[in-house]
C-alpha cells in the first residue's frame, strides 16, 4: 500500500469522516425513503385548467379522482395536447390539475353529465414513520453541527477531543525528547536558581542514585518572583534539561462555571502525568486556585476551593516511587494557602527576583541574536543604565530599538536607537501637542528645579536626561539612573529623593510666586514614600521602630472586608505629623538649594526652553558655567 493510499485510508478512519459519513447516509435514507413513499403510479402530466374543461366538454375523460383542490384523472384514450412548459405537443394518458376554490357542485354536475367515473379521497395523510423522520431531522443536524464544533474547538485548545470532555485536563504536554528542548544555555544569567534545582533535574534523570540512599527529593517546587522575569521559561528549562515530558497549564484553565470540574481536571492531569513519568507538571499563576481556603467575600468559591483540595491531596498522595515533579509559580506568595506551602507539597521555594545588571547583559546578549547591531552599541553600558528592568522589559527594550531603527530606514541598529527604545519605555511615547509660551516656561523651570537639587544633594541618582517635551501623561520628565543595583535604602538617601521629587513644585513656587497642578504626582510619590519611611521603616524618631503597616499596597486577599488597624488614633495622628514633618524638611532643604542657586537654575531653564532636552553632559557643563560666573 502506497503513502498516498494509506493517508486517504487514515482521513477516512478519522472521527470526523465517520462523522461525516454517516449525516451523508442519514440524509440519503431519508430521501430514498420520501421516493418510495411519494411513488404514485403511471406518470402524470400538469395540464391547465382550460385544458381541463376543454376536454371535459369534449367527452374525453374516462375518469377523475378529487382530493381537495387537486384533481387527476385518466383520458379515454391518449390525446396529443400542448403542455404549458413544453415546446411540442405531447401525448397525454394521465393528467393533473389543481380546482379553483370557488368550483364546487357545478363541476361535479358536469362531470356526472358527460358520464366520467368520479373517485373522491380524503386529504392524504403521512406514515408515522415519516412524520417522526421529517420531525427528527433538523434535531440531527443541529446535533450534528454542534458535535462538530465541539470537536474543533476542543482541537484547537489541546484537549483530547470527543463530545463530554470538560473534566479533561486542559494542559499542553511538551515531549522534549522528540522536540528541540529549552535549556539552562537560553535562560541568562538565574545562576542561584539554577544551582537550587540542579536536585530536581538529577532526579528525574536518575532516580536511582537517590532511592539507594533513602533520599526524597522535593516533589513541589514554587517559582516566586516579579512578572517578567522569566519563571515560566526556567520550568520549561528544566524539562529540556531533564529531557522529560513537560505538562503546562495555568492555574485559571482548571475553573469552570460548572462546581466539580476543577477537581476533575486536576486528577486527569495527574493521571496523565503519572502514565509518562519522569515528568514535570507546570501550573502558571498558581494563586488563581491556590489562595488560602475560607475567603468568604474576598473570593470563597466552591469550585475553586474544590479544585485546590483535589490539588493537595494529589500532591499529597505521590508514592516515593512515583517520578513527577510539580512546578509553580507566582508572583502573589503572600495569598496562598498555608496547606499548599507546607512540607510534602511546595516545599522548596525559589527566589527569581529583578536581574543585576551582569544578568542583564546576559540577557541583552539573548535577545539581540539575529539582530544587526551597530559597532557603537555597548550592551554592558545599557544593562547598567536599566536598572530594575526585568527579562520581559529588555526584550521589549531591543524589540522596540529594531522597531525604530526599520523605521528610520537603517541597516543596523545604532546606539541611538537604543535610547530612544529605552526613553519610550521609561518615560513614555512623545506627545505631539502643541503647548503655550508660558506653560513651556512653567515646565522648564519645574524640570529644572528638579535636576539642579538632584545634582547639589549628596546621595542622590545621578541625572541621566531632562526633557520638557510632553510624555506620557507628563508634560516633562526628569530622569535618574542609579549607577548600580540598590538592595538597601539609607535615610539620607531617601529624604535626598525627596526633596529632589518636590524640587520642581519648590522651583515653581521660587520663579512665579505661585504654584501648579503640574506637582500632583511628585506630590503622590513624595507622600507615599514618607509614609513608608515612618510607618513601615522606622525612620521617624517620634514614632520609634514601629512597623505598623501603613501603606502596604494590599490588594484584596479576601480574608477579611478591611484589614484592621494595629495602631491606635493616638498613633495614626503621630504619623501623620511625622510624615508631613519629614515633606516639610525636604521641601525646605529644596528651597535653601535653589534660592542659593537661583542663577543655575535660570541658567537651566532657559536651555531647557531652548534645547527641549537635555543630556548629563549638557546639564553638569550648564550648571559649572552658570556657578563660575555668578563667583565672578
Amino acid at each position: 500500500m502506497d503513502k498516498e493510499t494509506k493517508n486517504i485510508i487514515d482521513k477516512l478512519k478519522s472521527p470526523q469522516s465517520r462523522f461525516g459519513i454517516a449525516i451523508l447516509l442519514i440524509i440519503f435514507f431519508i430521501f430514498f425513503w420520501s421516493l418510495y413513499f411519494g411513488y404514485v403510479g403511471p406518470t402524470q402530466y400538469n395540464i391547465t385548467y382550460s385544458q381541463f374543461i376543454q376536454e371535459l366538454n369534449a367527452g374525453n375523460i374516462r375518469s377523475v379522482t378529487i382530493r381537495e383542490l387537486e384533481i387527476s384523472g385518466e383520458f379515454i384514450e391518449e390525446i396529443t395536447i400542448q403542455l404549458p412548459n413544453t415546446k411540442k405537443p405531447v401525448s397525454v394518458k394521465y393528467f393533473k390539475t389543481f380546482l379553483p376554490s370557488f368550483q364546487g357542485e357545478g363541476l361535479l354536475s358536469l362531470l356526472k353529465e358527460k358520464n366520467v367515473i368520479i373517485n373522491v379521497e380524503p386529504p392524504k395523510k403521512r406514515s408515522f414513520l415519516w412524520q417522526f423522520l421529517i420531525g427528527m431531522l433538523p434535531w440531527v443536524l443541529i446535533i450534528g453541527i454542534w458535535i462538530l464544533i465541539m470537536r474543533r474547538a476542543q482541537r484547537v485548545e489541546g484537549g483530547p477531543g470527543g463530545l463530554f470532555t470538560f473534566g479533561s485536563s486542559k494542559a499542553r504536554v511538551y515531549d522534549f525528547k522528540e522536540k528541540s528542548a529549552v535549556t539552562f544555555k537560553d535562560v541568562a544569567g538565574m545562576k542561584n536558581a539554577k544551582l537550587e534545582l540542579k536536585e530536581t533535574i538529577e532526579f528525574l534523570k536518575e532516580p536511582e542514585k537517590f532511592r539507594r540512599l533513602g533520599a526524597n527529593v522535593p516533589k513541589g517546587v514554587l517559582l516566586v518572583g516579579p512578572p517578567g522575569t522569566g519563571k515560566t521559561l526556567l520550568a520549561r528549562a528544566i524539562a529540556g534539561e531533564a529531557g522529560v515530558p513537560f505538562f503546562s497549564i495555568s492555574a485559571s484553565e482548571f475553573i469552570e462555571m460548572f462546581v466539580g470540574v476543577g477537581a476533575a481536571r486536576v486528577r486527569d492531569m495527574f493521571k496523565k502525568a503519572k502514565e509518562t513519568q519522569p515528568s514535570i507538571i507546570f501550573i502558571d499563576e498558581i494563586d488563581a486556585v491556590g489562595r488560602t481556603r475560607g475567603a468568604g467575600l474576598g473570593g470563597g468559591h466552591d469550585e475553586r476551593e474544590q479544585t485546590l483540595n483535589q490539588l493537595l491531596s494529589e500532591m499529597d498522595g505521590f508514592e516515593p516511587h512515583e517520578e513527577v515533579i510539580v512546578l509553580a509559580a507566582t508572583n502573589r506568595p503572600d495569598v496562598l494557602d498555608p496547606a499548599l506551602l507546607r512540607p510534602g507539597r511546595f516545599d522548596r521555594h525559589i527566589v527569581i527576583d529583578r536581574p543585576g545588571w551582569e544578568d542583564r547583559k546576559a540577557i541583552l546578549e539573548v535577545h539581540v541574536r539575529g539582530k544587526t547591531l551597530s559597532e557603537d552599541v555597548d550592551l554592558e553600558k545599557i544593562a547598567k543604565g536599566t536598572p530594575g528592568m526585568t527579562g520581559a522589559d529588555l526584550e521589549n527594550l531591543a524589540n522596540e530599538a529594531a522597531l525604530i531603527a526599520i523605521r528610520k530606514n537603517k541597516e543596523k541598529i545604532d546606539n541611538e536607537d537604543f535610547e530612544e527604545a529605552k526613553d519610550k519605555i521609561l518615560m513614555g511615547t512623545v506627545r505631539e501637542e502643541s503647548i503655550s509660551e508660558l506653560e513651556k516656561r512653567i515646565t522648564a523651570y519645574h524640570e529644572a528645579g528638579h535636576a539642579l537639587v538632584a545634582h547639589e544633594l549628596p546621595n542622590t541618582d545621578p541625572i541621566h536626561k531632562v526633557t520638557i517635551i510632553p510624555r506620557g501623561m507628563a508634560m516633562g520628565v526628569t530622569q535618574l539612573l542609579p549607577e548600580e543595583d540598590r538592595h538597601y535604602y539609607p535615610k539620607s538617601y531617601l529624604m535626598s529623593k525627596l526633596s529632589v521629587a518636590l524640587g520642581g513644585r519648590v522651583a515653581e513656587k521660587i520663579v512665579f510666586n505661585d504654584v501648579s497642578s503640574g506637582a500632583q504626582n511628585d506630590l503622590k510619590d513624595a507622600t507615599s514614600l514618607a509614609e513608608k519611611m515612618v510607618a513601615q521603616w522606622g525612620m521617624s524618631d517620634k514614632v520609634g521602630p514601629l512597623n505598623l503597616g501603613r501603606g502596604e499596597e494590599h490588594p484584596f486577599l479576601g480574608r477579611e472586608l478591611a484589614l484592621p488597624k494595629h495602631y491606635s488614633e493616638d498613633m495614626a495622628w503621630l504619623m501623620d505629623q511625622e510624615i508631613r514633618s519629614f515633606i516639610l524638611e525636604a521641601e525646605k532643604k529644596s528651597e535653601e538649594i535653589l534660592l542659593k542657586n537661583r542663577p543655575v537654575l535660570d541658567a537651566l531653564a532657559e536651555a531647557l526652553i531652548k534645547e527641549e532636552t537635555l543630556e548629563r553632559d549638557n546639564i553638569e557643563r550648564i550648571i559649572k558655567e552658570a556657578k563660575e560666573k555668578k563667583n565672578e
